[in-house]
């Protein structure tokens, strides 16, 4: 137990690096909340910093929710059953999602969770998160928005998990609906200005604010 637990801190320790603040501040001498959007994540560093700041905080965000979810299986399992196992990596995930929305690293303001969802669904959904992903980057296209594509997609990954990929096993699946509930909850202030045609297109020149 006091592994798991171990395990679980871990992966909200990793959740909880401030990708997107840490650049703003360290290279660029800005609170990227304070900027844009106000959001903690990659697509308001992009707005506000360009793609040159932006991508390596995206693929960081994805790297950490992924490597949370590994970072289990470099622990002794203790005699734990397989399906024992697979509820320990549901708990990082769900672990992970938390501190990057409530990072201890940036005084509890961070993201919306989907770059590090993205990479729990790298390790655990794999073919599902290709599929939502495909999903949000025909929403991008058309709509230009990006909440709009992240809501879209995480809505659909519930549905792509069970009746496209297969997947039964309840955990995983009660984690699908969860990352669902999750994006929907942390973009509810993005859903409200997009029901009152206030909400930002996303420009895909990005920005670029200079060092």
């Amino acid at each position: 137990m006091i592994l798991i637990i171990v395990q679980l801190v871990l992966a909200y320790l990793l959740g909880s690096i401030p990708s997107a603040v840490w650049m703003g501040k360290v290279v660029y001498g800005i609170d990227i909340r304070q900027h844009g959007s106000g959001n903690a994540g990659a697509t308001n560093v992009i707005r506000v910093l360009g793609y040159k700041a932006g991508i390596p905080v995206m693929m960081f965000d994805v790297f950490k929710g992924w490597f949370a979810v590994f970072i289990t299986s470099l622990f002794p399992d203790q005699g734990m059953t397989p399906d024992q196992i697979i509820y320990v990596e549901i708990g990082a995930a769900v672990a992970a999602a938390l501190g990057h929305v409530f990072p201890v690293f940036a005084g509890f303001r961070g993201g919306k969770g989907v770059g590090t969802m993205a990479g729990v669904g790298i390790y655990l959904f794999p073919w599902a998160l290709l599929i939502v992903l495909g999903i949000f980057i025909a929403v991008l296209a058309i709509s230009r928005y990006v909440s709009l594509s992240s809501c879209i997609a995480a809505s659909a990954f519930p549905f792509t998990v069970v009746f496209i990929t297969g997947e039964h096993h309840p955990g995983l699946v009660i984690l699908s609906a969860f990352v669902a509930v999750f994006v929907l909850f942390t973009h509810r202030a993005n859903i409200s200005r997009l029901l009152k045609g206030q909400e930002n297109k996303f420009n895909f020149r990005g920005g670029g604010k200079k060092k």
